[in-house]
């Protein structure tokens, strides 16, 4: 006989609970479902921060990653490995970031067919507001301490590896 829904209703435990009764217990059920709602949940939450800039968060980690470079230019190649987005999403994001005049794009002088990326003067203080105000509100992740954070990773770890995130260090 199933269980009676309790006042407080979790509609993830519930599921769960229901997943339970027609298929058996699978933890991982439940873990995909809390990660992909927290996913939605930080996502609105740093896009929300970084709106009243022109960005998304996928704009924002462009400008973060052209701040990383040496001289602050990068190949769109090379931006669509280290953010590991497929070359149209690149374009695309780069497009937007050089119609709000936060980067330009010139041809790759190494590469006749290749273009480069250069953060500007605006994209850099947009980059260093929207990151002061990231900071200040945590990513998102303010319910957690530093500790928390760190076993977060490290828990999602694993699965980036097997993703070939990064190589194992």
């Amino acid at each position: 006989m199933p269980k009676p829904l309790s006042l407080s209703f979790d509609p993830i435990a519930r599921a769960d609970e229901l997943w339970k009764q027609r298929w058996g217990s699978v933890p991982a059920m439940a873990a995909i479902t809390s990660i992909m709602r927290a996913h939605q949940i930080l996502l609105a939450e740093v896009d929300a921060v970084v709106k009243p800039y022109g960005l998304t968060f996928a704009r924002y980690e462009a400008l973060v990653l052209l701040t990383f470079s040496r001289r602050g230019e990068l190949p769109m190649s090379k931006i669509g490995e280290r953010l590991m987005v497929h070359p149209t999403s690149v374009t695309n994001t780069v497009d937007r970031l050089q119609r709000s005049g936060l980067v330009a794009k010139r041809p790759n002088p190494h590469d006749g067919r290749g273009t480069l990326a250069s953060i500007t003067d605006k994209g850099r203080e947009v980059c260093d507001a929207a990151t002061r105000d990231l900071m200040a509100m945590d990513f998102g992740l303010a319910a957690y301490d530093d500790e928390e954070c760190s076993e977060i990773f490290a828990l999602l770890r694993p699965l980036r590896m097997a993703a070939q995130d990064f190589d194992e260090a």
